[in-house]
């Protein structure tokens, strides 16, 4: 009973973390910062990260190790976004930890509809298949894109991102 709650909670803030990156993503995109969704997004992706720690295992799975570079990137993005205010070169940093840690969202995204969505797991039952391996193509190189023309559009005002 306690793990299908677990289950449940994890799930939730993972959607929640992926909806508001997505909408962090689209400021990103427009050059805007979108302040509350973005701690909104790094708080629930931090959870995310964390809370997939709390499932038990025997042994280290490559869940575990996306969940390592997730927070390694979040812990960058939020350094370069707070400590840091987004001065200089840590406007890029925070932009690629933050789109990187998004992706790594929709990545499991991806693993989980494969094994959950019977007509997904009929395509790719073992996630070896062409199917499973097009997604994740696409959706990297999705991200890839995403992630330069973010670099390149957000922008801070000229009075922000200085430290006094």
């Amino acid at each position: 009973m306690f793990l299908a709650t677990y289950t449940l909670v994890h799930v939730v803030i993972s959607l929640v973390g992926t909806v508001s990156g997505l909408v962090v993503l689209y400021g990103l995109l427009r050059g805007r910062d979108l302040d509350r969704w973005t701690l909104l997004f790094l708080t629930t992706t931090v959870l995310t990260s964390v809370t997939g720690f709390g499932f038990p295992f025997q042994r280290f799975f490559p869940s575990h190790a996306v969940g390592i570079v997730s927070l390694i990137a979040l812990a960058l993005a939020i350094y370069a976004r707070y400590p840091r205010r987004l001065a200089g070169a840590w406007r890029r940093i925070f932009v690629v930890g933050a789109v990187l840690s998004l992706y790594l969202n929709v990545f499991v995204l991806v693993v989980q509809l494969f094994l959950k969505v019977p007509a997904l797991n009929a395509l790719a039952p073992t996630q070896s298949e062409p199917p499973f391996q097009l997604t994740q193509l696409v959706f990297l190189l999705l991200f890839v894109v995403l992630g330069v023309m973010a670099v390149m559009r957000f922008r801070l005002p000229a009075n922000e991102g200085r430290h006094p």
